[in-house]
């Protein structure tokens, strides 16, 4: 018989998987209370007027292809609760030196077409991919189990299990080789290591079949629609609640953290068992970001005209420079020409600036911890390609690692993926258990990005572990 509890379940922590968390449990008919311990919820989802009045910058995610790639966001009713995209027509750019870029657009033949010599390759790189997404993408978000469709997975396996760096040898040429790269670096790790190249064929993948859309308003506007459409099915937030210790929780059956290994760790009132508690104190968190926001006078100059049309810009170079700056960050240096994933919502959404005027968004990958200040590399990498970008530069705002850890505590080190995502960790993230959503004390669940598939604004993580706690603790399938 269930017990006299103040809530059915709760649920720490307002990101995208606290949401989707959130969503599940209430969707079932179960009272969930959401607790945020900022003001604001979103995690990294969150929009504010960083630089100056009136223009308005996304803190952390930018660009959301996981958003509508994601099988159980697109599920979801959030354009009633107020959500809309805008879908440049260039999901993203990659330039070079030669005033030319690679780019991501359309249709898997009209991407292949721009890469010349290199296009046959592409395509039969994608074109299965592409066309069975809606089989493929169920498996590859989600945790370890037998596959639905084994074969087709395979498939899929045979070229994401490969280093990015290895895969780019089937291209002859530099344009393919630099698109492939500039995807590989999302995984926030060497292009060396396995599997950074599923990363690239995820991301390639979304962008020809959804795109790389930008959320009208900022990436708060995602946040914003899935809470009010969890408020509507009868869930409760509260907001400025920081959770130090389990005994500040109301009572419940079911608990659910949006937090990482460390801060599982850090919580008070609670006793892990040492197996689990040695697990949680080996998970490894992978290489920060240093981050910049701009208000700009002026759109980005960018000398390539495939780079202004694209919401996302890869900046970077060639496959072997990106290779080579991932690598030297991953082992704690600082290169003096980093990759910079580079963003401009206001290109695309007018309401991120006064009129005639323009924001960007910007990060390179640091050692975790790093305090060293990358204004001036970031600024001049994007120069390189944009000659003139710093002459319509009005403000502009920093964020180093301990400053991102400050403004999300799951961002350990500057981390935003919830700890590397290499072979080791990608599918045993925490820890390796036969779910890796339960704790070591039963009615207690990680949902975090600390738990598969990991990063992106897709709420995959939390959607799991929500249907964990669902069959574990009130027998719902």
């Amino acid at each position: 018989m269930k017990g006299k509890t103040d809530f059915d379940a709760v649920v720490v922590g307002s990101g995208p998987n606290g949401l989707a968390a959130a969503i599940a449990l209430q969707q079932k008919g179960l009272s969930v209370l959401l607790i945020e311990g900022s003001e604001t919820i979103g995690g990294g989802m969150r929009s504010a007027e960083l630089t100056l009045p009136g223009y308005t910058h996304d803190i952390c995610s930018a660009i959301h292809p996981m958003a509508v790639g994601s099988p159980f966001f697109m599920g979801l009713p959030l354009r009633e609760h107020g959500l809309e995209f805008v879908y440049p027509g260039v999901a993203a750019a990659h330039p070079f030196d030669d005033g030319s870029a690679a780019v991501l657009a359309g249709t898997v033949a009209e991407t292949a077409e721009r890469l010349g010599k290199d296009g046959k390759a592409y395509a039969r790189m994608m074109e299965f991919i592409v066309r069975d997404w809606d089989k493929l993408s169920p498996m590859l978000l989600g945790p370890l189990r037998w596959p639905s469709n084994p074969l087709l997975l395979s498939r899929f396996g045979l070229k994401g299990l490969k280093p990015a760096a290895v895969l780019g040898r089937k291209f002859q040429g530099r344009d393919a080789r630099g698109l492939l790269a500039g995807m590989a670096a999302h995984s926030i790790q060497p292009l060396t290591n396995l599997t950074t190249s599923a990363f690239a064929l995820v991301l390639m993948a979304v962008g020809h079949v959804k795109g790389w859309p930008v959320p009208v308003g900022g990436a708060s506007s995602i946040a914003d629609a899935l809470a009010s459409y969890f408020v509507s099915l009868g869930g409760r937030i509260e907001t400025g609640a920081y959770i130090r210790s389990m005994s500040q929780l109301p009572s419940s059956r079911a608990l659910l953290l949006d937090l990482t290994p460390r801060q599982l760790l850090q919580l008070g009132g609670h006793k892990w068992s040492s197996l689990y508690q040695r697990q949680l104190e080996s998970y490894r968190y992978g290489m920060g970001v240093f981050k910049i926001d701009w208000a700009l006078g002026a759109p980005v100059p960018f000398t390539a005209a495939g780079c202004r049309q694209a919401g996302t810009v890869h900046i970077g170079g060639t496959m072997e420079e990106i290779v080579a700056g991932e690598e030297a960050a991953a082992r704690g240096g600082h290169p003096e020409k980093p990759f910079v994933l580079f963003a401009q919502q206001s290109l695309f959404d007018p309401s991120r600036a006064p009129r005639g005027k323009h924001t960007a968004w910007a990060y390179c990958h640091v050692p975790n911890g790093s305090k060293v200040d990358r204004t001036e590399v970031i600024e001049r990498q994007v120069e390189r390609f944009a000659p003139g970008f710093r002459e319509s530069i009005l403000a502009r705002h920093v964020y180093n690692t301990e400053e991102l850890e400050a403004y999300n505590p799951n961002y350990i080190g500057g981390d935003i993926n919830g700890g590397v995502a290499d072979i080791g960790q990608l599918f045993t993230r925490p820890a390796l258990r036969w779910s890796p959503y339960r704790t070591s004390e039963k009615g207690i669940y990680i949902c975090s990005s600390a738990t598969p598939p990991g990063g992106g604004v897709h709420g995959m993580c939390g959607w799991w572990a929500a249907r964990r706690a669902m069959k574990d603790i009130f027998k719902i399938s």
